[in-house]
């Protein structure tokens, strides 16, 4: 179809062409001036993702932000969030709201249920592009409850949002209090652990009586050391001559008897040589160097016996030694057990007292975060009821309609023509019946000729009917 004849189709049936625009257009009128208005009103938050938490002091990196954003958003509209407004503006205790209820479900289902729906039907959260604000619109039926529930939804975020960073930390509070409670217990239980072993074994300080101790045992194994020395020498000068002795070498008495013995050893054997064998003089000088060798016996046999004597008390002296020295060893290595067993109580009580100071830390930290009342949300501006309905938009809807009504209208002129197919042009015959056009008689009453139009009288080739 040609344009001039898409032209002659509309202008035959211009009515149907232009009563469907008229058509919508009154409808669209009609519908915009019968549908109930509906206001919008909008707040906006802003969500900090890097400030850090006040008592933990961790902050959220801004690699995960868009993550972080998304999930705010998802809070916001989510229904908690409207479960809040709803008992904020009282919604469930208004008489009309139930009314509406009933209309709408026939009592089927819970108001809450019903009322988050219709919150969230009409609620609108969007977060601003590169930024950290979230802009929350809301659509109500008047003004002033359109900007009172935008506002209600943002302080009912802050309010969850809190929530959300107090109530794990309170829950993480209770449980470890709890555990604090047990490590309290166990701590006390070590604590008396240790008393008691120490009452039981007399333990006051271990340390120093160890080292008390030890030091009495090396000087116990000193002695033992020295007795043994003077055993082991009077044990060699009790086997060896008593001549040789050392005691008997080095004695000023023997030694003098000796040089007396000698001297009259010498005296006699001259007067042998002088005097007879009877002579008075000799035998007075036999019987005194006798007398001196008798003495001499005397004294060297004191002075082994007195070498036996000493080897004597030696041998009883490192015996007595020898068994406190056993008896020592045997008390220090108690000492060493008791002060391992010591240890091993003490080492409890370490690690039960580490045990409580941690669970006790972070049961302050996580009572802390639980009291805590500062978000990382802040809100920028208040809601304010709008001067003017967002909808219906009275103008917008009637060129919709005049727009959707004209290509409509055109649409039924040319389904009418197309189901009721009439010859309007020299063109409509050349293309139905494939037939060359001789003439075109035109009446001058009823032809209207369209603007543009080609004015034939006898045009033609081939021969005349």
């Amino acid at each position: 179809m040609t344009l001039h004849q898409f032209l002659l189709v509309l202008q035959a049936r211009w009515r149907i062409a232009l009563l469907v625009p008229i058509v919508a257009v009154l409808a669209a009128l009609a519908v915009s001036l019968l549908m109930p208005k509906k206001y919008t009103a909008q707040t906006a938050v802003l969500v900090d993702v890097r400030s850090p938490d006040p008592v933990a002091g961790a902050a959220v990196s801004g690699i995960v932000a868009p993550s972080y954003m998304a999930t705010q958003v998802d809070i916001i509209a989510g229904d908690r969030v409207a479960q809040r407004v709803i008992k904020m503006l009282r919604l469930d205790e208004s008489p009309e709201m139930k009314e509406q209820w009933v209309s709408a479900t026939g009592g089927r289902g819970t108001l809450d249920a019903w009322l988050v729906e219709s919150l969230q039907k009409n609620l609108d959260v969007r977060p601003s592009r590169e930024s950290n604000v979230i802009n929350i619109t809301f659509k109500g039926n008047s003004a002033e409850s359109a900007a009172q529930t935008a506002n209600s939804f943002a302080q009912a975020y802050l309010d969850i949002n809190l929530a959300l960073k107090t109530e794990p930390a309170r829950l993480y509070a209770e449980w470890f209090e709890e555990q604090t409670k047990a490590s309290r217990v166990k701590l006390e239980e070590a604590q008396a652990r240790l008393s008691n072993f120490q009452q039981k074994a007399g333990i006051v300080s271990s340390d120093e009586r160890t080292d008390f101790e030890t030091a009495k045992l090396g000087a116990l194994s000193s002695q033992l050391t020295a007795v043994q020395g003077e055993t082991t020498d009077s044990q060699s000068k009790r086997m060896g001559r008593g001549d040789t002795v050392a005691e008997v070498m080095q004695s000023p008495l023997i030694n003098g008897l000796k040089a007396d013995i000698a001297r009259l050893e010498s005296k006699v054997q001259e007067m042998s040589v002088n005097l007879g064998v009877n002579h008075p003089l000799r035998k007075s000088a036999e019987s005194e160097l006798a007398a001196l060798k008798s003495r001499l016996a005397s004294e060297s046999a004191r002075i082994s016996a007195s070498i036996e004597t000493s080897y004597r008390v030696g041998k009883d002296r490192e015996r007595e030694l020898q068994g406190a020295v056993t008896a020592q060893k045997a008390r220090v290595l108690a000492l060493n057990k008791q002060r391992d067993e010591l240890n091993v109580y003490r080492r409890d009580v370490e690690a039960a007292q580490r045990a409580y100071e941690g669970v006790s830390q972070s049961a302050s930290q996580s009572r802390l975060q639980s009291l805590t009342n500062q978000t990382n949300v802040v809100r920028l501006n208040t809601a304010v009821p709008p001067l003017s309905p967002s909808s219906p938009k009275l103008l917008l809807n009637l060129l919709l309609a005049a727009f959707g009504g004209t290509l409509l209208g055109v649409a039924l002129a040319l389904l009418f023509e197309l189901s009721n197919r009439r010859v309007r042009s020299s063109e409509d015959l050349v293309h139905m019946l494939d037939l060359p056009v001789l003439a075109s008689i035109g009446s001058s009453r009823t032809q209207r000729e369209l603007p543009g139009a080609p004015r034939r009288l006898a045009i033609g080739h081939g021969n005349a009917a």
